[in-house]
This record gives structure tokens, C-alpha cells and sequence, in this order.
């Protein structure tokens, strides 16, 4: 089997899409859950958090956000799994100032990875490209359906309240880390891996 590329993104997909919620919560004295995120923009969903009061904070709170995010259901099972077999490239659009962090996280939670690009905005297409991405898993919608139709490859979109939006057939929602290695296996003829 020739191994593929994957382009895989961070927050939301390889850590939990709940990853935030304890830290606003305990900031903002909130008691808000998951399924209260239906917006990817939090003060979208959350409209009396003031946007520059909560941008301040989140700029501050940032790196120890990333450092105590818990991993997604099944992720250093697949991606150690896959490692073994496919490339595994992280495009992030989280900035340089927490590259740190970020290389730390995959160190402590036994996630490999080839390639980790931090691209400091939520616009990966050009990373796609340029790394030759196969399949590319997201949490964020428009995202999803931009490198889809822009890079013309499969995207999984890691189901979350927040981006329940229709997709076309080429992006696949999935529920988490197990679902997209069936989804893999089934497309990719890697049933016996």
C-alpha cells in the first residue's frame, strides 16, 4: 500500500472540541457546555461575552489553553496507528508564538507527527498544496468545504455543534478518530492495515 499524505488540524480534531470550555467557564463564571458552541466564532454563540474583552483574554490564556487540552476520542490510537503507515502533517492556524507549546503538547500526549505547520491563520489551502495533502481532517466548516473544492481532495469534518452546516459529498463528517481510520481503510483499500 502507498502511503498518503494526511493533513490533519489541531484544535477541535487531534484535541477536544470541548478543550476551551473550562477555561472560559472558570474565567467568565459561565457554565457553558459543548452543545452551547453553534457557532465556530465563541462570541457568535456567546453574545454577552464582549468580543474585545474576550479576544484580550484568549490572546493571554492561549498557550495554557493549548498545553491542557485533552486529546480527541481515539486520536494517539489512530494517528500512533497511522504513523506507521501514512504521513501525518498538522496544518494549524495557530500562530508561531505557540509553537512551543504546541510541540510540547504532541511530545507529552505520544502523538507523532512528520510535519507540524503553525500557520497563524485559519486559511491552510496553501499548506495543503504545498505538502501535497491527500485527505485533510478539520473541525472548522467553511474550512472543510474550502480546501474540498479549492485543493480537490476528501476532507473528514470532525463533528462538532458548532459546524453542522450541509457540505458537499467530498467533505465526510465523521465522529471522531476511529470513524475516519474505517472511513480510510474502506476508501483507501487499507482494510488489512
Amino acid at each position: 500500500m502507498t502511503p498518503l499524505r494526511l493533513g490533519i488540524d489541531i484544535d477541535g480534531t487531534v484535541t477536544s472540541p470541548a478543550s476551551l470550555l473550562p477555561h472560559i467557564n472558570r474565567r467568565f463564571g459561565s457554565e457553558f457546555k459543548l452543545d452551547d458552541i453553534t457557532d465556530y466564532s465563541l462570541t457568535a454563540s456567546f453574545p454577552m461575552l464582549d468580543p474585545n474583552e474576550f479576544a484580550a483574554w484568549f490572546k493571554e490564556a492561549e498557550p495554557e489553553i493549548y498545553r491542557t487540552s485533552p486529546a480527541h476520542d481515539y486520536a494517539k490510537e489512530i494517528l500512533n496507528k497511522w504513523n506507521r503507515l501514512h504521513e501525518l502533517y498538522y496544518i494549524s492556524a495557530r500562530g508561531l508564538e505557540v509553537r512551543d507549546v504546541t510541540f510540547s503538547w504532541f511530545k507529552e500526549h505520544g502523538i507523532p507527527y512528520r510535519h507540524i505547520e503553525l500557520t497563524g491563520s485559519h486559511r491552510k489551502i496553501e499548506a495543503a498544496k504545498k505538502h501535497e495533502i491527500e485527505i485533510f481532517f478539520e473541525d472548522k466548516h467553511d474550512n472543510a468545504v474550502d480546501i474540498h473544492e479549492e485543493v480537490g481532495i476528501p476532507v473528514l469534518l470532525f463533528d462538532a455543534p458548532y459546524n453542522r452546516l450541509p457540505a458537499p459529498p467530498g467533505v465526510v463528517r465523521v465522529r471522531d478518530w476511529r470513524e475516519a481510520d474505517n472511513w480510510i481503510r474502506k476508501e483507501f483499500g487499507t482494510e488489512k492495515a
